[in-house]
């Protein structure tokens, strides 16, 4: 019987993905002064050992205006790279590869943490954290709106700001790739920085970065060929769009955008929805609600997609590759549920040696057990002892 496409390996560039199993970027907001700590390495090592070929370690920020939080991780200094080294490290070694999405909160940034409130944060309560450069933390934006919900106005960018600003992101993929991490992801969504460049809401400049669709495409275009002027010829380079947001950016744009980066260099989109506005999502949440965006672009700009959004079990992610809706599934929240997910639906999908997909330690005594205790239904399967 032929091997669900799930657990088929996938080649992108020179990287081979042992299956179509991703672990999105999950903002955790436990970083110290933008360095990760155990508990990244306790997060992202439980998620490489559950048997996923693509693990993302959590959008990390290009400068330190970016963050959004004081827990934010930060790409914006070479002292941060050894730090990252040994999260990259560790994903390889359980068989995964290792990833990083980079990121700017632009207007969204300098806030409270989303279990504290997720308000505006306060000089006071920063302070009262360790932080020693509020002056410095200024959030940015492409124009002076604020995101609403009691947010503080940001600052607009100066036109001359804007390439120093690029090249920020370039240079966080230069640290992403001394810190051996083997695909990079730009976070382009969500109402962060580069949303709000492309956001018709958000973006009212007068210069020949707002305006048109085309020069409000201009510094996501730029970013992705920067980035790739520092990131190897031979590394998967992907992007995170919202795909549509509910607040003027709609997925035919999307379409023509995810052609100009791939000109740029960019393999894979990763297609999300939401964030200009309150909604973090365009349209009502349901199973797999934003599959159709991956195909659309998958389809119309023939570019490599990845599926998000409430894909929770294995027959439904078998369900969209074997219909060509997306090259990869990636879970966030049901992988939080179930680190070992990726076992989970190896087993529920009848793979061969389905204990294979976790490291040694964890295989030979699972495979151990349903040897001798064929009766024994994992706590995955049911509720209880009754059937």
């Amino acid at each position: 019987m032929a091997a669900p496409k799930l657990f088929t390996p996938l080649r992108i560039r020179e990287t081979t993905l042992k299956n179509r199993i991703v672990v999105a970027p999950m903002h955790q907001y436990s970083g110290k002064n933008g360095f990760p700590t155990d508990w990244h390495l306790m997060n992202i090592g439980r998620f490489a050992a559950g048997g996923a070929g693509l693990v993302f370690i959590e959008s990390t920020k290009v400068e330190r205006r970016g963050c959004g939080t004081i827990g934010d991780l930060g790409l914006w200094d070479d002292a941060f790279i050894p730090h990252f080294r040994r999260l990259s490290d560790f994903i390889r070694a359980q068989g995964a590869v290792p990833a990083l999405q980079i990121g700017h909160s632009g207007r969204k940034a300098r806030m409270f943490r989303p279990w504290e409130g997720g308000a505006p944060l306060t000089r006071e309560a920063a302070e009262a954290e360790g932080v020693t450069d509020w002056e410095a933390w200024q959030p940015v934006a492409p124009s002076a709106l604020s995101g609403g919900k009691g947010e503080p106005v940001p600052v607009a960018l100066a036109r001359d700001e804007i390439p120093a600003l690029v090249e920020r992101w370039a240079q966080a993929a230069r640290r992403a790739d001394a810190a051996g991490l083997e695909v990079l992801e730009i976070h382009a969504a969500h109402g962060y920085l580069i949303h709000q460049f492309l956001s018709p809401e958000a973006n009212r400049r007068n210069d020949d970065y707002g305006g048109s669709e085309a020069n409000r495409m201009r510094f996501a275009v730029e970013v992705a060929e920067a980035v790739r002027t520092q990131w190897p010829a031979h590394k998967p380079l992907f992007m995170r769009f919202s795909v549509a947001d509910d607040a003027g950016w709609a997925p035919d744009q999307s379409v023509t955008l995810a052609k100009l980066v791939k000109a740029r260099g960019v393999d894979v989109i990763d297609c999300s929805s939401g964030g200009i506005t309150g909604r973090p999502t365009a349209g009502p949440a349901g199973y797999g609600y934003q599959v159709p965006f991956a195909e659309k672009l998958r389809r119309e700009a023939d570019i490599m997609t990845m599926a998000v959004g409430l894909i929770v079990h294995a027959d439904q992610a078998e369900a969209i590759l074997q219909a060509g809706q997306a090259d990869l599934v990636a879970l966030a929240r049901e992988i939080l549920h179930n680190p070992n997910w990726p076992m989970d639906a190896a087993l529920k999908l009848g793979v061969e040696a389905p204990f294979a997909t976790v490291p040694p330690p964890q295989e030979y005594w699972l495979a151990k057990r349903a040897h001798y205790a064929k009766g024994v239904v994992p706590s995955t399967y049911q509720t209880g002892i009754a059937p």
